[in-house]
């Protein structure tokens, strides 16, 4: 069946080649919406996810705090008070604060200061994503990391031991990250103490408790012991906190439903337009058709072989489009605009495709199904 179905295509290689490339832009466009969604999801889930989220799987915030990005200021106390809940191992106070990063050649630039205990720095950056410099240098007194990728906000290269200051203070960086970025500010990573300094933050006060259960705790457990026990903050698992900030800013900023509306155009202009590319294919091979008919196909023979020449379209414009949906990854890559390509989106772009092209057959075969065999001899 695929194979008649392939000499269909091959008879009209013109319009073929109109129907694969209706596929290929309609499925290119989807996948880069899709892509740069992804990117910008984990920009804003940038905080937490740059976290060492394999020790420290809860995070204790304020209760009104429903997004990483925008954290409220707590009592250190209950870095202490925390240990007391059992099944909990460690805590490790954090402190998340706004600031402005002015350089020696007078380019001022908005930064987020992420500042965690030494020597776990427990807030990141990991290691994976450390370029130049070594993690522990955090600790000492001014030192701050900068992102290779923030060199546009920053108007400069990031250089180690380029001296800046922060909220007017003097700082040096001794530590270089590539792709550790956030939604917003740049993030500059820094000790705990570092970060007070720096944001004239009192001592009592930090942006969240990140917990450590103990080992054979169940993570869900121990998030409702906290809860019970305190009414001022609320735990969170931390993949529950980082969905919540992506979920928050989708909506308040209303790129959710921008995106959504793109992909959904996408979907169905291609629906359209694939539709009736195959209705005008197959209306050109009217004869054809009713030639098999006459020599004794049944509709449902002749509805395979349309529907076959679809997924085979549907394969060949899926396969372009990865290609160039790779293509445009390796070539955005430099810049630090990384698409997110994962095996779950290439299933839901080959199951869009095959919607798309199985979906718009359907003009052909109500075509097809009213042809009569005798036709052909008129």
């Amino acid at each position: 069946m695929f194979k008649t179905a392939y000499k269909f295509i091959r008879f009209d290689r013109a319009k073929s080649i109109g129907i694969i490339t209706g596929i290929v832009i309609s499925i290119f466009l989807i996948g880069q919406q899709l892509g740069t969604l992804g990117y910008l999801s984990g920009l804003m889930s940038g905080i937490v996810r740059n976290s060492n989220t394999q020790i420290a799987k809860i995070w204790v915030v304020d209760r009104r705090v429903n997004n990483a990005n925008a954290l409220n200021t707590i009592n250190y106390s209950l870095v202490n008070e925390l240990k007391s809940i059992p099944g909990v191992q460690e805590t490790y106070p954090i402190l998340v604060a706004n600031a402005e990063a002015k350089f020696a050649a007078g380019n001022v630039a908005p930064v987020t200061l992420l500042g965690s205990s030494a020597p776990a720095f427990i807030l990141g950056p990991p290691q994976h994503l450390i370029l130049k410099g070594n993690l522990q240098d955090l600790m000492q007194s001014g030192n701050v990391s900068a992102d290779y990728f923030d060199k546009k906000n920053y108007k400069q290269p990031v250089e180690l031991g380029e001296m800046l200051e922060i909220n007017g203070k003097q700082a040096i960086i001794n530590l270089e990250t590539k792709s550790a970025q956030g939604f917003g500010a740049s993030f500059m990573f820094t000790s705990l103490e570092n970060a007070r300094y720096f944001s004239d933050s009192p001592s009592q006060n930090i942006s969240a408790v990140l917990v450590q259960p103990k080992a054979g705790t169940v993570t869900d457990s121990l998030v409702k012991a906290i809860n019970s026990h305190f009414s001022s903050v609320k735990a969170w698992k931390a993949t529950d906190l980082q969905e919540s900030s992506v979920s928050v800013i989708l909506k308040e900023s209303s790129m959710g439903i921008s995106f959504g509306s793109l992909i959904g155009f996408a979907v169905i202009s291609g629906f359209f337009i694939i539709g009736l590319l195959l209705y005008s294919s197959a209306f050109d091979r009217i004869k054809d058709y009713g030639t098999l008919k006459a020599i004794g196909a049944n509709n449902r023979y002749v509805s395979k072989l349309i529907i076959c020449q679809a997924i085979i379209y549907a394969f060949i414009g899926f396969s372009i489009a990865v290609i160039l949906l790779y293509l445009m990854k390796w070539g955005m890559a430099s810049s630090g605009l990384i698409l997110v390509i994962t095996p779950l989106m290439l299933l839901e772009l080959l199951a869009m495709t095959l919607f798309i092209c199985i979906g718009g057959s359907l003009f052909a075969l109500q075509k097809i199904k009213k042809l009569e065999p005798a036709s052909v001899f008129r």
